[in-house]
């Protein structure tokens, strides 16, 4: 009978130890955290562009689908493209496509000032007459300023006419990552990214390129904690900010909430500075932010 009430015992301290495990993990959102999303949310948008504008190069030129000036934005001649079908082969309607984007094995400058290596793989059917395209893209060893993103993921442009201005693209980011910071953390993304360019799509330079966003995510942090972040007022992203080397994100607020706290990250009133309004459960503070 002893026995048995020791065994029962160690099987309750053993319950009892790992609630105690579950509820010391800190579901605390930090300034910290706000940063690591930031990071992400940079990298999102740079691997976005470049996803968009080799896939939208395929269509103004069907037979290179070389990328052209009206199309890029970040992509830098230390890229090499290539494509199945060959660059120079005709591409007929229904056509699988396989575009890899090369950056080499040394970090590569993008015009934004973000390094990336590593490669980019994105698939899709040639539709020129469809007004909606899903594109799949893997990474392949890919870093975006040395942090590593892994995962397959889906992403769908259309063009559409809206009150922001003429016929132009809105994509939608399918957003499932896992990415490794350079100190070994590794963080989950889960969640979708609407990117729409406002302004600047019809002009070739890239600097007067102005973007909205919107999206919501849920992020997993490496002790096993979430939180989730909704863009709760539209971000604006003004490509021309890059000229100032300052940040491209200049307006917009997310809204970050965990199990024990809540957050957010008010981006200003347009112009382009580095700073930002970082409030914690009510407290807010003036940070300093960059790419």
């Amino acid at each position: 009978m002893k026995k048995l009430h020791l065994f029962y015992g160690l099987i309750l301290a053993a319950v009892l130890f790992s609630c105690s495990k579950d509820e010391a993990i800190d579901q605390n959102i930090s300034a910290s955290d706000v940063t690591i999303d930031s990071k992400i949310d940079i990298a999102s948008d740079d691997i976005s562009d470049i996803v968009g504008s080799q896939e939208m190069a395929t269509y103004s030129n069907s037979i290179s689908g070389r990328e052209t000036g009206a199309t890029s934005t970040t992509l830098t001649n230390c890229a090499t493209v290539t494509r199945v079908p060959a660059f120079g082969t005709p591409l007929t309607p229904g056509t699988q496509v396989t575009k890899t984007i090369d950056f080499g094995t040394v970090n590569c400058t993008l015009e934004n000032g973000n390094t990336v290596r590593g490669k980019i793989i994105i698939s899709f059917v040639f539709q020129p007459t469809a007004t909606s395209h899903t594109i799949t893209y893997t990474f392949d060893n890919f870093y975006h300023n040395d942090i590593k993103y892994v995962g397959t993921k889906t992403f769908t442009r259309s063009m559409v006419t809206t009150a922001n201005g003429a016929v132009h693209p809105i994509v939608t980011m399918t957003m499932d990552m896992t990415v490794t910071f350079p100190n070994g953390d590794v963080f989950t993304r889960v969640g979708t990214r609407t990117r729409e360019i406002i302004e600047g799509y019809t002009t070739a330079p890239w600097a007067d390129n102005i973007y909205q966003i919107t999206g919501n995510w849920t992020t997993t942090r490496p002790n096993g904690s979430t939180r989730t972040a909704t863009i709760t007022t539209p971000l604006r992203i003004r490509m021309s900010c890059v000229l100032q080397q300052k940040p491209v994100t200049v307006k917009g607020i997310i809204a970050f909430v965990s199990a024990t706290n809540t957050a957010s990250i008010d981006y200003g009133n347009g112009d382009c500075d580095t700073t930002a309004v970082l409030t914690i459960n009510g407290v807010s503070s003036t940070i300093t932010i960059g790419n």
